[in-house]
């Protein structure tokens, strides 16, 4: 057995519409801006995404929205991520999703924070300096995402599945 060090500084907040207390709890981050980064139709259709940015509208947090996350996330999504943060002013990342999107809003906030093209730092040719704050608000447990430091990407170029740890990647 191999001797290691765990370390999973995650807060969760759990419960009955906890959801709509994210404004608030945001507010200790003092975000400019909010990146809200989501997969498919659920959280629209099941009116998650509306509550998320009613609840950042109540305590007066922009937010620019970035959809369409899919399962094994995509490298083009993530870049979309970063050019959105980049021209948008972002400067906090809230996943709204499963471990698909954690990952892909993982990978945002390294490539918003680090220099150079993302992919280096999946790649190993480059070590992440940092990330962008992010929070989530989890609708799929099962991935353990959002305990984890981890995240995996897939580039469509040559179908490259990679994945990154780094401690900024709670």
């Amino acid at each position: 057995m191999e001797n290691f060090k765990f370390y999973a500084p995650t807060k969760v907040y759990f419960g009955k519409d906890e959801d709509k207390r994210v404004g608030k709890i945001l507010k200790e981050f003092h975000p400019k801006k909010v990146l809200i980064h989501y997969g498919g139709q659920s959280a629209i259709k099941s009116g998650l995404l509306d509550r998320v940015k009613k609840a950042l509208d109540e305590e007066n947090i922009a937010y620019c929205l970035c959809g369409g996350v899919v399962a094994n996330p995509l490298l083009s999504k993530v870049n979309e991520g970063i050019r959105i943060c980049k021209e948008e002013g972002v400067d906090f990342i809230l996943a709204v999703g499963g471990g698909s999107v954690l990952d892909s809003s993982k990978g945002i906030a390294y490539g918003v924070y680090n220099e150079g093209n993302v992919w280096d730092y999946y790649a190993r040719k480059k070590k992440v300096k940092g990330a962008l704050p992010m929070g989530c608000i989890l609708t799929l447990a099962a991935t353990g995402s959002e305990m984890s430091n981890s995240s995996v990407i897939t580039n469509e170029d040559g179908n490259l599945k990679r994945g990154l740890s780094s401690e900024y990647g709670y």
